[in-house]
């Protein structure tokens, strides 16, 4: 990271979470300059699987508490390896 990059960084950082929120909302934006072209196809196909296989009890659904300590598990499993 350049040492401009890092000034913005730190700076952005001091910023309330509202204010960080949106420039991480704008600055994602900016680099979303191609469509894909399929894409939105795609995650409508996705997401209306998903939705199917919740309805119909093929997959179940967790607290996120429980997600969450299962994601933090396997983040810190990965760091150890």
């Amino acid at each position: 990271m350049s040492p401009e990059a890092k000034k913005l960084l730190d700076d952005a950082l001091q910023l309330p979470t509202s204010a960080r929120a949106a420039l991480a909302a704008q600055l994602l934006q900016s680099l979303d300059t191609e469509a894909d072209e399929g894409a939105e196809a795609a995650w409508s196909a996705e997401i209306a699987k998903r939705l199917k296989d919740l309805e119909t009890g093929k997959v179940k659904t967790i607290p996120w508490s429980e997600a969450r300590s299962q994601i933090m598990g396997l983040s810190s499993e990965s760091r150890r390896a």
